[in-house]
């Protein structure tokens, strides 16, 4: 297998050929030449190169140099959060941190000198194919989350034709044939003709295992997938951007507090220097999306006043976060059906708006949630009734003050476009309302039960929901689709991981579904049994192979902390969809 390695003889250089210390902002202090060492060992395909040239995995190193051991330490960190609250000690926000909290002098950047985030009222998400990156440029909606974490597959293939489907936009070239002989095309190659692309890479707690980082004392390891995805996109794109009107920006994902935004800073400034960007030209939107990240949302801002453009609700992995929490804390802490747990549980609307009055207070925009919805042609009535549905929510999340919200498909950009115009007018946002009438504490977002008194249920239809989904979109995953269509939903890693983690704590909370019936890992097992047998084995299936994770991610004994880190090594990596 052909490998690449970085070469320190020479000094980078930049996509065009010439120096990045030729750019705008003349030396970098920040360069240095590299103390480790990078090798890519995956397969490389047609045009791979120019993605992984010499002076990018030279970048990449110089970012694993500075940045890795403190990635490791982060993480352990949340190890230590984790059990902290499995002991009993609930999240509650700093202490130490209040004076962030109580100075009310300080803003972000936001949206200033970042063209193209003006104005974000309906965000289109989907991953970064090129069929699926043409059809979100070509959909009208005001920004694209161009996305290589959750709704991605990370096969090695997708990991750079993703990056080269990027490349390629950027520049107005992108185009793809389907197997069926249908053309795809940019409806524009002027990129402000379309949405802002806003690139998200995977988190801090993934890595990418075709890269293999060795340090000065000759140590080993994976890359960090957050890091390869950000640093190629960033050094292949970034000065294109802003000469073609937009900027590097991004979303940043799974953060669990201010100390992983300040590294992400710092890898921002690094970055900046070595491209020869202005400080301040990278713009993040912050995804929060982990209860302990809904406890430091200004602490985040703050680190990353100079780089932050606004936070996300993330509300998927929030509610995975909030089961992962508590999972072993007993049935006061136990949800009902996924589908029964909407944005008016109380201690949904607590995270949402103090999200709102949290960006608006510091001049961030507030993005609002996804809306999963597939329309279907076929079936009006369920089209119309999941449409109903949508309007409500996008109309509360405008009436909240959000100035943006999340969409999955084309087909419901006009429906969430026409709640948010009927609140903003000709306005690109509304973060001059700063929502000084919330006023959210520990115990609100901590009220975990006010979900089933509400009268929501866990119910064996429920139950038998969670483990389909759950093993059909891995099977999905675990092909390369990590963005799968199932009843009517549009399924990610977020979603898949609400339905395991439901059924990992149900067993262990000993709850019994609205028959009087519990849950056990024996009844759980039958269900699975007899909805693997139901499924098609077209040829290339991994079907038995998702049913293997699931077991593993629901039934045993310990909870893994996210389904993709085991899936990911022990079924994706090395088999016929990672490296074709």
């Amino acid at each position: 297998m052909t490998t690449l390695t970085t070469s320190t003889s020479s000094p980078p250089t930049s996509p065009s050929g010439t120096r990045p210390d030729d750019g705008p902002r003349g030396g970098h202090p920040a360069r240095r030449p590299p103390s480790g060492s990078l090798r890519v060992t995956g397969a490389l395909g047609e045009r791979y190169r120019e993605i992984l040239t010499p002076a990018a995995l030279d970048f990449l190193t110089a970012l694993h140099d500075r940045f890795v051991a403190r990635r490791h330490e982060l993480l352990m960190d949340r190890q230590q959060g984790r059990q902290d609250v499995a002991d009993g000690i609930d999240p509650d926000f700093r202490a130490s941190t209040r004076p962030v909290r109580d100075d009310p002098t300080w803003r972000v950047a936001g949206s200033t000198g970042a063209p193209g985030l003006e104005d974000r009222r309906v965000e289109i998400t989907g991953p970064t194919d090129p069929k699926m990156a043409i059809n979100a440029l070509n959909s009208g909606a005001k920004v694209w989350l161009a996305d290589a974490e959750d709704a991605s597959s990370p096969t090695w293939r997708n990991v750079i034709e993703g990056q080269l489907a990027l490349h390629d936009a950027i520049r107005g070239t992108l185009e793809h044939t389907s197997t069926e002989g249908k053309q795809y095309r940019l409806r524009s190659a002027t990129l402000t003709d379309l949405p802002t692309i806003v690139f998200r890479p995977r988190g801090w707690h993934l890595v990418e295992k075709h890269v293999r980082y060795v340090d000065r004392a000759g140590v080993s390891v994976s890359a960090s997938a957050s890091l390869v995805d950000f640093g190629l996109y960033v050094y292949h794109n970034a000065r294109e951007l802003v000469a073609r009107g937009r900027g590097p920006y991004v979303y940043l994902p799974k953060l669990e507090g201010h100390r992983e935004a300040r590294l992400w800073n710092e890898v921002f400034e690094l970055a900046q220097e070595w491209v020869g960007l202005p400080h301040g030209t990278i713009r993040a939107t912050v995804l929060i999306e982990t209860l302990p990240a809904a406890f430091e949302m200004e602490e985040i801002l703050h680190e990353l006043r100079d780089h932050c453009a606004g936070l996300n609700a993330g509300r998927w992995d929030y509610l995975f976060s909030v089961i992962k929490a508590f999972r072993t804390r007993g049935d006061a802490y136990v949800l009902p059906d996924r589908a029964q747990v909407t944005m008016t549980a109380p201690f949904m609307r607590a995270y949402t708006e103090l999200l709102v009055a949290t960006c608006h207070r510091r001049g961030a925009h507030a993005i609002g949630g996804m809306s999963a919805f597939i329309p279907d042609r076929r079936r009006p009535d369920v089209t119309e009734r999941a449409l109903a549905q949508v309007r409500a929510d996008k109309r509360r999340e405008a009436d909240d003050g959000f100035d943006g919200t999340w969409v999955a498909h084309p087909d419901l950009i006009d429906v969430a476009r026409a709640e948010l115009d009927a609140v903003l007018g000709e306005l690109p946002h509304q973060v001059h309302r700063l929502r000084e009438d919330v006023h959210v504490g520990r115990d609100e977002l901590l009220d975990i039960g006010s979900a089933r008194r509400g009268g929501a249920t866990v119910t064996a239809a429920g139950l038998r929901a969670n483990v389909s989904v759950g093993v059909r979109y891995l099977e999905s995953w675990l092909r390369g689709v990590g963005a799968a269509a199932i009843d009517h939903l549009m399924e990610d890693a977020a979603t898949a991981e609400i339905s395991r983690s439901q059924v990992w704590q149900w067993i262990a909370a000993g709850t019994r579904t609205e028959n009087g019936v519990p849950i056990t890992r024996e009844r759980v097992e039958a269900l699975l049994a007899q909805i693997v047998d139901d499924l098609p084995r077209p040829p290339g299936n991994r079907v038995d192979d998702a049913a293997t994770v699931f077991r593993t991610v629901a039934l045993a004994e310990t909870f893994p902390t996210f389904l993709t880190i085991g899936a990911y090594s022990q079924h994706l990596v090395g088999s016929a969809v990672d490296q074709r």
